[in-house]
């Protein structure tokens, strides 16, 4: 039999049978759409791990410290800014040995009040980037939330203030749309100057353009705005930029933060592949300055790749959840194939009877599992792509794509034609004598 006599016979068999073939590939339409969504929301969901990082320099180091009332507040004794950690450190600085400091002096550290503050500072930092080897630069900051005002506010806000340090700015990859951002001299006399997020520009003024060289009142104190951030949409060391305003950082804790503040130090790693060995000497020189304290310490990395792998853990649970949808499917389309089988024995002994073959037997029932899993198919790529709006209404980032649909045609048609093999085979097994005495 010819090849297109067996395609007509597969589309009569199909035409004539069109609701049953629809709930025949039930469960090929939810798992082409499973198929679907699951790579839409697995690439969206990487998409978004990268929007939301890329802010973070991958090398970045982020240390904080939560009081808790039983800690010692003083820095340890030694070298000025908190002397050269005893002991050692790793990753290639000399041993000094047996306690002994930097110069001689001793380095047992000197115990305050169990209930005094530990408040990271400026001479932390420059322990750190003198002590620490492989730490390329960092800074200081803290966020509070403040009473704004100003521009086209009918009423005051309460907005995110970030007291930043000059170099803020480079290690989190922030852009500016106009302006600059806030220099040393700012830090050092303490400037009321600010640098406004994108969103909160528009805000208080109504645009970037009105913003820039405006005033804004933060807590009743005029600051001057002299630069607004591009918009960035994601968050960059806790803090989300388009949202916040930046101000300097001694500046802030004079006016804002005082005494109170509990600043994020933040160090970028020179090599990312060595920040674990940087975050161990960090905590060396931390533990010399401040005994029996605990800091939090985490990188920008490691929250990527937890993240990530989040991420992947749930599109594998989606891929799996789908290949059981398919299973299911393709055990239906075998159902239904194996009653067809029966009610068709006459048919084929028929067509073995004019002088069909075993194989163009096997061919048309193959055809027919064939198509009616590639109508499911489509039908679930339709359902996918009118699912997608609602999943975005909640928040779920889809990201669709031209593979993925072809990836779940061909899913589909596979599944049809794998678990359509034996009823066909076993159609075209019959012997024609006893198919056609068959009632």
């Amino acid at each position: 039999m010819k090849l297109t006599e067996i395609f007509r016979l597969v589309w009569l068999n199909l035409s004539s049978n069109k609701f049953k073939v629809i709930l025949t590939s039930t469960g090929i339409i939810v798992g082409a759409a499973t198929i679907m969504l699951v790579i839409a929301i697995g690439t969206g969901g990487r998409e978004e791990v990268a929007e939301q990082f890329k802010n973070l320099n991958a090398g970045a180091v982020d240390i904080t410290y939560e009081y808790q009332g039983t800690d010692f507040g003083s820095r340890g004794g030694g070298a000025p800014g908190g002397g050269m950690p005893a002991g050692g450190m790793t990753g290639g600085m000399p041993d000094f040995g047996g306690g002994g400091m930097l110069g001689g002096m001793p380095g047992s550290g000197q115990e305050a009040s169990n209930t005094e503050r530990i408040t990271l500072s400026t001479d932390d930092l420059e322990d750190i980037l003198t002590f620490v080897p492989g730490v390329d630069e960092g800074c200081l900051s803290f966020t509070t939330t403040s009473t704004i005002d100003g521009g086209e506010l009918d009423d005051s806000i309460s907005a995110t203030v970030a007291g930043v340090q000059s170099n803020y700015a480079s290690l989190s990859n922030l852009e500016l749309a106009l302006g600059e951002f806030l220099d040393d001299d700012n830090d050092t006399y303490k400037d009321k100057v600010c640098v406004l997020g994108y969103d909160t520009a528009r805000e208080i003024f109504g645009s970037v353009y009105d913003a820039y060289d405006g005033t804004v009142y933060i807590d009743n104190r005029p600051y001057q705005v002299i630069g607004i951030l591009n918009q960035v949409g994601t968050v960059a060391s806790g803090i989300s930029p388009d949202d916040a305003i930046f101000i300097p950082y001694e500046t802030g804790l004079k006016y804002l933060a005082g005494n109170n503040v509990s600043p994020t130090l933040t160090v970028i790693a020179e090599d990312v592949s060595n920040v674990e060995t940087v975050i161990t000497n960090i905590e060396t020189v931390l533990a010399e300055s401040y005994p029996n304290a605990e800091f939090t310490i985490t990188d920008a990395g490691s929250r990527m790749e937890a993240a990530s792998a989040s991420n992947d853990t749930l599109t594998m649970l989606l891929v799996c959840m789908a290949v059981i949808v398919f299973i299911v499917g393709g055990l239906g389309i075998m159902n239904v194939l194996f009653v067809s089988v029966k009610e068709r024995t006459n048919e084929i002994g028929i067509l073995k009877a004019i002088g069909c073959s075993k194989k163009d037997i096997l061919v048309e029932f193959l055809l027919e599992a064939s198509c009616t899993s590639l109508v499911g198919a489509i039908l679930g790529v339709m359902l996918a792509l009118g699912l997608t709006p609602a999943l975005e209404y909640f928040g779920i980032t889809v990201s669709l794509s031209v593979s993925g649909g072809v990836l779940s045609l061909v899913f589909g048609v596979l599944t049809g034609t794998i678990f359509g093999f034996y009823p066909a085979y076993q159609a075209s097994s019959l012997i024609p004598v006893e198919a056609l005495n068959h009632e």
